[in-house]
């Protein structure tokens, strides 16, 4: 019996980090660390609003970033798995998207325009 036990305590030390890690509340910086994002709960989803954004990518943007909420509505689907809507400012409309937590300080996003196409993916790195 004690065979069994032994088994499963080893399978359980072998889950990857991500599914220990504590959900994606803080603040992240995309790729080009030109823009930041405070990731908090919403209600019974996660979401993540611009609290700085360089000059360059506010110019990019063709509006006003701060204060915009990237992520809504992100809901956990599985350890260290979300999804939700991603609002892409360049095209200035929501996508589908997701979020893969791979450690405590690393996220990889993706979203896509219509049911798989067009996906685009971008690896966020935690600041605080």
């Amino acid at each position: 019996m004690r065979h069994p036990m032994i088994a499963a305590l080893a399978a359980l030390a072998m889950i990857p980090a991500a599914a220990n890690a504590a959900p994606p509340k803080g603040v992240w910086t995309n790729p080009k660390k030109n823009v930041r994002v405070t990731f908090q709960r919403c209600g019974d989803a996660m979401c993540g609003k611009v609290i700085w954004a360089s000059p360059e990518a506010q110019e990019k943007a063709g509006s006003p970033l701060v204060g915009t909420m990237l992520f809504e509505d992100f809901v956990e689907e599985g350890p260290g798995e979300w999804s939700g809507s991603v609002f892409v400012p360049d095209i200035g409309q929501s996508v589908s998207g997701t979020i893969r937590q791979m450690d405590a300080n690393t996220l990889v996003g993706e979203g896509c325009v219509i049911a798989g196409l067009g996906c685009k993916s971008q690896t966020w790195t935690r600041l605080r």
